[in-house]
């Protein structure tokens, strides 16, 4: 009968040793910056509405709106970035 063969085993090599670590997220001002934008551009709408275009800057009437949906739209833009 024939016999079996010897498994070599390899030597144990420790695993490498780990660098520092990199932090993965999103910086410290990104939430806030995002949630002032959301809410400022939400306010700027509102306040454009109540007060019937006299707010909060007259003299660019109906852009107003344009404004305050570009800042929720940064704030949307910020909130793809967030981890």
């Amino acid at each position: 009968m024939p016999k079996s063969r010897i498994r070599r085993r390899t030597a144990f090599t420790p695993p490498p040793q780990r660098s520092n670590a990199v932090r993965i997220g999103s910086p410290r001002w990104l939430a806030p910056l995002m949630v002032i934008c959301f809410v400022l551009g939400l306010l700027w709408v509102v306040v454009f509405y109540v007060t019937q275009t006299d707010y909060p800057i007259h003299s660019i009437h109906n852009f107003n709106m344009l404004v305050g949906f570009g800042l929720i739209a940064i704030g949307f833009v910020l909130s793809t970035r967030w981890k």
